[in-house]
This record gives C-alpha cells, structure tokens and sequence, in this order.
C-alpha cells in the first residue's frame, strides 16, 4: 500500500489518510479547515513502503518496471524522503535523497553504482525520478500547507462525489506550480484526483486507481497514475506495503547512506 502524497509525493509522497466515519464531510469543513487536516495527516511521522513503479510510453505500452523501497520521515514542515531501487538487478541502488528544511528549501542527492553521486539544486527538482513522470518536486510538495485555500465546486472522479479544494502557494512557499486542485471523495475525505496548474495550464494529473486499509487502519490511496510531465507518457504507481513501525537514525538519510542497500527490521518480509 503506498504512503500519502503531497503531490506530494507526489507522493508520491504522500498517501493521504481518510477520516474515520465518525468525521465531518468537506462540507461541514472550511477550505483552510480541510486543507490544515490533509496537512496534518500527511506529516505522518516515520515509515518504510515497498513500491511497483512502471513507466509506460505510449500509454498502454510497458516500458520499464521497477521495484523500489521507500524510507520516509516527515514532521510538521520539513521531510526526509529516501527512494532506492531494489529490482531489476542493473539498477539496483540507484538512489535519491530528499531533505526539506522547516523553511521550505529542498536539498536533494542522487547515487548511481558504483561510484557517481551528485547533488540536486533547486533548479533540477523538475527532472524526473528514476525515468519516471514523477518529478523530484512531487516527492516533498505539500499544497495542502500552502497559504490560500478555497473550495472551488463539486465533480465526479470515475462515480464518486468529490469536493474540489484549490490551493495557491504564498511568498514563502516553494514551488513551480500556481495553483493545485485536488478532488476529494466527500464520504471518506481521500484525495482522488489532483491537477497541479502553471499560469493556467495543466501540467501534472495524479489519479487515485485503487483505495485500500493502510498497517494503522486508515483508509488511504494505494494505486495511482501519474501523467503530464512528458507527452503521451504515464507512470503507474503500486504500493504493496506500508510500515509506520520503524525506526530510522539520521545518518540513513544522508549522502552517505545512499550507497548502502538495506532493508529495515521491522519491514515485512
């Protein structure tokens, strides 16, 4: 099962939990109300998820899979995100680090066996992740803590009643994109659909495929399809596993760390 996303994670970042039965729907809820909840559960502490990641261009056609592990660490504003390739054999270790400061800078490394590694600047967070069409900003976006949110209309993602939340980044927010809308079921709170917008244009659509009941019994989105980044390409998303019972030192998410391959004990097996 994949973790919440701030488109985030993208994303990918982020798998957004879903309010229990007993929580008011969007409409009992104020933009920034709603917004500030997303917000919250997305910054849900340490977790370890195993992920199928296939890039398919043209759509319908595979072009590569790959299976990757995912360490997480996220509190209130800032975010350790670990991504590292487990499977096929010939890429196994490529790395990427991720650490977001509480004010909102992104500093980022990539690791390619045997022996390259290299920073990521804040001009390269709009290069893909592993070949994919998430991009290196998906992975610690969190429009949902962004100045301005509003409540924008009602829509239907594939039969399911959605409320549209529309977040606009302030002066301190960091990020390309000018506006963010996000489709949220309005029984169960979980973010469905999300268009992320540069001066009006769509650039980025995220699609939730498949909702499923995450190791801390919430309900969160765990197939996704992403697309946008590259003409008649789209990137699906499978989280097979999600821990929240780990435990991660701060030298697992340094530069160094990026050129071990481990698995954490209290993963599943």
């Amino acid at each position: 099962m994949m973790p919440r996303l701030a488109f985030a994670c993208f994303c990918l970042a982020v798998v957004l939990s879903a309010a229990n039965s007993a929580d008011p729907s969007p409409q009992a809820l104020s933009a920034e109300d709603l917004a500030n909840r997303l917000s919250a559960w997305q910054q849900d502490g340490a977790s370890y998820v195993r992920l199928r990641m296939e890039n398919k261009q043209p759509p319908g056609t595979t072009k590569n899979a790959l299976q990757i592990q995912i360490k997480a660490r996220r509190a209130g504003d800032a975010a350790d995100v670990f991504y590292q390739i487990l499977w096929p054999k010939e890429r196994k270790g490529e790395t990427v680090l991720l650490r977001k400061a509480k004010d909102g800078s992104v500093r980022g490394w990539i690791f390619v066996p045997p022996d390259t590694l290299r920073s990521i600047g804040a001009s390269q967070m709009k290069e893909p992740l592993f070949g994919s069409d998430v991009l290196y900003e998906d992975l610690v976006d969190n429009h949902f803590a962004w100045k301005t949110q509003a409540f924008v209309g009602a829509g239907d993602v594939n039969g399911v009643n959605c409320q549209i939340l529309e977040s606009k980044p302030g002066k301190g927010d960091n990020s390309s994109f000018t506006t963010v809308r996000t489709w949220i079921d309005s029984r169960r709170l979980i973010p469905l659909r999300i268009e992320k917008y540069v001066a009006g244009r769509l650039a980025r659509r995220i699609d939730t495929a498949n909702v499923v009941t995450d190791d801390i019994g919430r309900q969160i989105p765990a197939n996704l399809t992403v697309s946008g980044s590259r003409p008649h390409s789209v990137t699906e998303l499978d989280g097979s596993r999600i821990k929240h019972d780990v435990t991660y030192s701060d030298r697992q998410f340094t530069p160094e760390a990026l050129k071990e391959v481990t698995i954490p004990r209290s993963s599943p097996e």
